[in-house]
């Protein structure tokens, strides 16, 4: 499992892996993780800019750290471990 970490900026944002599925989290300076998320294959930087400040759903952070699964079933059970743990500020509670 391949792991990146970038600026949460579109700079940054260009430069993930589009290649296979990936759990995203967008976190603070200090690393406190502020939202989880999954993209599938072929969507992982389009996932990721909709939570900048212009996008659909933004969320504040100032890194985006990603991990690479080989299934889309994977990564879905990789988020909701992480949400049950650190309970993100803006992930729906309860969802």
């Amino acid at each position: 499992m391949a792991r990146k970490t970038v600026s949460f900026n579109q700079h940054g944002i260009n430069k993930l892996p589009d290649n296979k599925p990936v759990v995203y989290r967008i976190v603070t300076e200090s690393g406190k993780n502020n939202y989880t998320g999954v993209a599938q294959r072929g969507r992982v930087q389009d996932r990721v800019t909709e939570h900048l400040g212009s996008g659909k759903d933004p969320v504040p952070g100032a890194k985006v750290v990603i991990e690479q699964h080989s299934s889309i079933d994977e990564a879905r059970a990789q988020e909701q471990r992480i949400i049950a743990r650190s309970q993100p500020k803006y992930n729906e509670q309860g969802k």
